[in-house]
Parts: C-alpha cells; sequence; structure tokens
C-alpha cells in the first residue's frame, strides 16, 4: 500500500479531529503516506504532539491563528467563510504542488460539511472520499430530509423513514432539521453536502462506526455504498494491535492524572463518569440539578468541568449552591484522558452528552450510558443507546417548563443503570456485547478491517 498518498482534511473541531486522526493512523499502519491539513492554531494546539512515521503536516492560517471562539451564530457563520476561503487556497495549492513534485495525491479524505474541499479535488481530477463521523443512521435521517420527506421530519411527531427499523419522535431528530433550530447556517451546508453526493457517481462513504451496530442502517439508501470502518478510537483501547497507541496525552492540557489513582481506590462499577464533551456547556440551574442528583445518589463521581470557556466554567462550579459538597465526594477534573477512564474497571456508567466520539468510546469500552442529549446528531444517539442498542436510559423524557432536567429524574437514571440487578444487569450485558463486537469488527479479517482493504484497493 505505500504507493499511497492521501490528502486529509477535517473541521477543526474535536468531534472531527478525533476519528479524523485515528482514520490517519490506520491509514498509515497500511504504510499509506499521509498529508494531514490543519489550521495553525490546531497543530500548535495538539497534533505537533504527535510524531508518527507515516503523518506529516501542512499548516494553513485561518485567520485565528491564537484560536477561536464564537459568541453568537452570525460570528460562528463568519469564521466558516473565512475557513472555507483560506481553506480553498490552500488546498489547491497543496495538491497542485505535490503533482509538481512528480508525488501527487492518490486521494483527498475529507470531513463531513467540508464540501468545498471535495470541490477542489474534482476540479484538480483528485479522487475524494468522505469521512462521515456520524452514525449510519444520522446520514439516512439528513437524506430522507433533503429527498421527499422534509416536511414529514420537519414537523410529524412520530414517523417511519425506508429502511430504518424502528420509529423516530421529534426528539429523536437531529435538531438541525426542527424548526426550532437556532443554527440557522449549518442547514445550508448539510445541504450542499447532499446534492454534491447526487451528483457523484459511486461517491466513496467511509463511517465510523461498524456493521454490526447499524447493520440496517447501511442499505437504507439505495443510491450510496457506505463502508463502515470503525470504531476510529486508539489501537490501546480496543484491537491492541499497537499498545502504545493511546489518545491525546494529557501533557498537552497541562493537567494532572491523579484522576486515575483516585478510581484505583473505587470498587468496581461504582464509579459514574460525566462528561459533555468539549461544546456543549450546561447553564447554572441545570447544573445545579445534575450536582443534587450526584450528591443524592450516593455513588462516586468523576465530573469533566471544562475551562476553555474562561473562567465561565469554574465561576459556575464555584457558584453551586453544593460546590463545597461535591469536591468532597467526588472527583472534579478539568480534563481527563476519555478511553483511559471508560476502560478502567471501577466505570460503572457513563452521563454523557452522547456525542458520537463519546458514544462509540462507551460501546468499545462496554460502558452503559446516562443519555443527556443537548443538539444536532446527539438526540439520534441517545435513540439509539436507549432502544436499540438497549445499554442506557436517556433523562430528558421529563423537563419542567423551563427546560430543565430536574434532579430526581437524573436520580432516577443512574439509580437505574448503577443498580446491579434487573435493567442494570441488561444493560451491562448487552454493553459488554456491543463492546466484543466492536473488537471482532476492527480486527484482522473483520467487518471493519475488510472495508478498510477494499477502500485501499478501490482508491
Amino acid at each position: 500500500m505505500a504507493h499511497h498518498r492521501f490528502l486529509l482534511i477535517t473541521y477543526p473541531a474535536q468531534g472531527h479531529i478525533n476519528p479524523a486522526f485515528q482514520f490517519a493512523k490506520r491509514l498509515a499502519s497500511t504504510g499509506a503516506q499521509i498529508t494531514f491539513l490543519v489550521s495553525v492554531y490546531l497543530h500548535r494546539r495538539i497534533l505537533k504532539k504527535f510524531t508518527i512515521p507515516g503523518i506529516s503536516y501542512a499548516t494553513f492560517s485561518d485567520g485565528y491563528d491564537e484560536g477561536y471562539k464564537a459568541t453568537d451564530d452570525v460570528d460562528m457563520a463568519s469564521y466558516v467563510s473565512e475557513f472555507k476561503r483560506r481553506g480553498t487556497e490552500c488546498l489547491r495549492s497543496t495538491i497542485i504542488a505535490a503533482e509538481n513534485d512528480g508525488q501527487p495525491f492518490t486521494c483527498l479524505v475529507y470531513t463531513m460539511l467540508l464540501t468545498w474541499a471535495a470541490q477542489v479535488a474534482r476540479e484538480l481530477h483528485l479522487p475524494v472520499a468522505l469521512l462521515w463521523i456520524q452514525p449510519a443512521t444520522v446520514f439516512d435521517i439528513y437524506y430522507h430530509y433533503f429527498h421527499q420527506y422534509k416536511d414529514d421530519i420537519a414537523h410529524q411527531s412520530q414517523l417511519v423513514l425506508p429502511g430504518l427499523p424502528f420509529s423516530l419522535t421529534s426528539r429523536d431528530i437531529p435538531s438541525f432539521l426542527i424548526p426550532s433550530n437556532i443554527y440557522t447556517f449549518v442547514l445550508p451546508s448539510f445541504e450542499q453536502q447532499f446534492q454534491d453526493l447526487d451528483q457523484e457517481t459511486n461517491p466513496i462513504l467511509l463511517v465510523n462506526t461498524f456493521e454490526e451496530l447499524e447493520p440496517e442502517a447501511f442499505r437504507a439508501v439505495d443510491k450510496f455504498t457506505m463502508m463502515p470502518i470503525g470504531p476510529l478510537i486508539p489501537s490501546a483501547f480496543l484491537d491492541m494491535k499497537d499498545p502504545n497507541d493511546t489518545s491525546f496525552g494529557a501533557d498537552i492540557f497541562d493537567v494532572s492524572n491523579d484522576y486515575i489513582e483516585w478510581l484505583d481506590s473505587k470498587p468496581k462499577f461504582s464509579v459514574v463518569y460525566v462528561s459533555f464533551g468539549t461544546l456543549a456547556v450546561l447553564n447554572k440551574r441545570q447544573m445545579e440539578e445534575l450536582a443534587r442528583a450526584l450528591l443524592d445518589s450516593g455513588c462516586p463521581f468523576l465530573w469533566v468541568i471544562r475551562e476553555n470557556n474562561g473562567k465561565e466554567e469554574k465561576e459556575k462550579l464555584q457558584g453551586l449552591s453544593c460546590g463545597e459538597e461535591l469536591e468532597m465526594k467526588g472527583k472534579i477534573v478539568k480534563w481527563c484522558s476519555q478511553l483511559e477512564v471508560l476502560s478502567h474497571g471501577s466505570l460503572g456508567c457513563f452521563v454523557s452528552h452522547c456525542g458520537w466520539n463519546s458514544t462509540m468510546e462507551s460501546v468499545a469500552s462496554g460502558v452503559p450510558m446516562v443519555a443527556f442529549p443537548q443538539w444536532s446528531d446527539q438526540m439520534t444517539n441517545a435513540k439509539l443507546v436507549e432502544d436499540v442498542w438497549k445499554t442506557g436510559v436517556r433523562v430528558d423524557g421529563k423537563v419542567n417548563e423551563e427546560g430543565i432536567v430536574e434532579a430526581e429524574e437524573i436520580k432516577k437514571c443512574l439509580e437505574v443503570v448503577m443498580g446491579s440487578a434487573g435493567k442494570g444487569h441488561e444493560f451491562r450485558k448487552n454493553a459488554e456485547k456491543w463492546k466484543c463486537l466492536a473488537r471482532e469488527a476492527v480486527k484482522e479479517g473483520g467487518s471493519s478491517d475488510r472495508n478498510m482493504r477494499t477502500f485501499l484497493d478501490n482508491v
């Protein structure tokens, strides 16, 4: 496979970067050469820390070399436009330079919504592959939304879509598709994505999932062939081909890992792990209810409260009525190696926003979930967790008039999932089953491994 030279570009958000980076490592392990095109800030912050044979980096300025924090929808739309303009220029010059040097790329791989990247590659006659970083089920829902089912999805309280074996309610739909969506700049990007795919002949669609997890979803849209190649998580937590292949290290964030010692001191299956990813921010009232539920549950808990929004999150913790009690009875950290935590024997459940990376990591680690979705695909992911894979429960069934899930509801969910009998036992058994299937999929000869080889053979 050494003759393959891939160019890889991803949107600069953690949910895109993580699976794209793991994909690059999988490619490199076959002998392929990968050039990862990233923003200056991203390279400084994360990727320059990792030197992996076969992977090199090309950088460009997105205009925010010190980092970018959106304050509103208009700001975000402006950033996306500038990222597209500058990224297009760099991508074109990178492809042309490689051609002129006599070392042309054989394929561009891009993460979803970067349709402009695919357009540049096609203009320069470079094959492209889309790396879809959400579940295949979500791809199907978007496809149907832009092909005949827009009104049904946006307005029906319950619907069945072609090819999917379960019905969906309005709370199971990606949030960008519902009338109350406030992130108006996102939907046109998805629409463009599917318009472009419609115009391609046999587009290559690589999906961060595995065949056994969503078997019907891969056949739900006849027009496309999806190739599940996941879970895209480090080898040390999956197939153990490379025990040194772990997740992004703590040195990047300059924090200690004393949480592992803390976990070591706890009994098996006793700890509740709480994390809402890199983007979701709970308001103070919701944090108060979650904090009270954790304390009332009586379980030891490890709660990630980020500081990447300046002082905002820390101030929220200090402003909670039970802030001191929280720090006494649980462990509060600003960052942790999530896979290291999820694979720890003391873990009993994962309270999660259900971002797809977190969901896949939970599946691959065999940890039941309390699903607490916030936006985007998280609503559908929570549906899969609760009703399809049956590895957990969802808390947002009952919200008060302010849209807050109250402590009593969260506590009930914790008690169900952490229970050693009944539903709790069933969730743990199902989670263990999916963990085994995830590992089988990426092993040599497994479904994801075969799909990866087919992709490489066909490029």
